[in-house]
């Protein structure tokens, strides 16, 4: 059942699949154009990623909200629990498909430098994304599209301008994280992607408590 809610969000989003899935190729070639230091592949990705998912999932969202989507998929033998669910499987779909489609991106702009992605950047990249889905299901869930968008739209908006200029700090001070764990290689390097699941459960856990409790 998951998978044809999941199918029915895509259908919604169809009118700008075409233009996102273009997008998906020629943002991140773009952005590291204009990104001027080291580790521009990872930031280009992670800008166009965020703006796939946050695009594509509000888009989904304006249209249940207008037509009241949720209320009616809950008359269905749809289950609430199934409604929630599938929106995190949803936005873990188009991060699946800008991976993808970022490896083409790559293809392409490989004369200027653009980087296939390690494992781990991946990870971080995904981390990042649960971090902020995390916070915006849940809230959305609670308070509903139009009361929320305006709050996140300036986030994403100012992403492009902010996460540069972050990571260019970051490279350019001694500044260190490091985390002496005494781990294998293998499982530091996988850790991003189990950290990600575990935000996504307790994210997805507190968006079912919400919509259950929730007056449709």
């Amino acid at each position: 059942m998951l998978f044809h809610l999941v199918k029915k969000d895509l259908i919604l989003a169809k009118k700008y699949l075409l233009v996102m899935l273009i997008f998906a190729v020629v943002a991140p070639i773009f952005f590291y154009s204009k990104l001027r230091f080291s580790n521009g592949s990872f930031a280009s990705f992670l800008i166009t990623v965020l703006f796939m998912e946050y695009i594509l999932f509000n888009m989904v969202s304006m249209q249940e909200d207008k037509y009241g989507g949720s209320a009616l998929l809950c008359t269905t033998p749809y289950t609430r629990n199934g409604v929630i669910k599938a929106k995190y499987l949803y936005v873990l779909v188009i991060f699946i498909g800008c991976f993808l489609l970022y490896n083409l991106a790559t293809a392409i702009g490989s004369s200027i430098g653009l980087a296939r992605l390690n494992t781990y950047s991946v990870g971080i990249a995904l981390l990042i994304i649960s971090v902020f889905f995390g916070i915006l299901i849940p809230i959305q869930t609670k308070f509903g599209y139009e009361k929320t968008k305006y709050i996140f739209f300036i986030l994403i908006f100012l992403t492009p301008f902010i996460l540069p200029a972050i990571i260019e700090w970051y490279q350019s001070t001694n500044f260190n994280i490091n985390f002496s764990l005494s781990l294998p290689q293998t499982v530091k390097v996988w850790m991003p992607f189990v950290i990600s699941i575990l935000i996504g459960l307790i994210s997805m856990i507190i968006s079912i408590r919400i919509f259950s409790k929730k007056n449709l």
